[in-house]
C-alpha cells in the first residue's frame, strides 16, 4: 500500500526546524514522531492528524476531515484530512499546528520490552 510522498515531503518540510522529529513507516504510510510521540503522518493520500479528542466533533465539520479507523475501530484522537481540506498553505499549516499543539499533552506509547 503506497502513500503520497509529496504530502510526506510537505509535512517533513513543515517540521524541519523542530528538534526530536523521527520518521517511521507504519500503517502502510509514514508517521512523523515528535518528542517520541505520534504526531502527524500520511496514510495513502490523506494526512493523519493526532488531535485533542475534545476537538474531534468540531474538526469533523471541516472540509476533507473524517474519523480515522483501523480494523473497523474508530481511533480516538486521530482524524484523516483529504487533499480538499489542506489545498492552501494556510489550511495545511492549520492542521500541522493542531498536531503540534496537542503533542505535549499526548501520551507516548509504551516502549516494547525486548529480551
Amino acid at each position: 500500500m503506497a502513500y503520497n510522498t509529496e504530502l510526506s515531503d510537505r509535512i517533513r518540510e513543515a517540521l524541519l526546524d523542530l528538534p526530536r522529529v523521527e520518521e517511521k513507516e507504519m500503517f502502510g504510510g509514514m508517521c512523523f514522531m515528535v518528542n517520541d510521540k505520534m504526531c502527524v503522518g500520511v496514510m495513502k493520500d490523506e494526512m493523519m492528524c493526532r488531535i485533542d479528542p475534545a476537538m474531534k466533533e468540531v474538526l469533523l465539520e471541516k472540509e476533507g476531515c473524517r474519523p480515522m479507523t483501523m480494523g473497523g475501530k474508530t481511533m480516538n484522537g486521530y482524524v484523516l484530512v483529504a487533499e480538499e481540506g489542506m489545498k492552501t498553505k494556510k489550511a495545511f499549516d492549520y492542521w500541522i499546528a493542531l498536531c503540534l499543539e496537542f503533542n505535549p499533552l499526548a501520551k507516548a506509547s509504551k516502549k516494547s520490552k525486548r529480551s
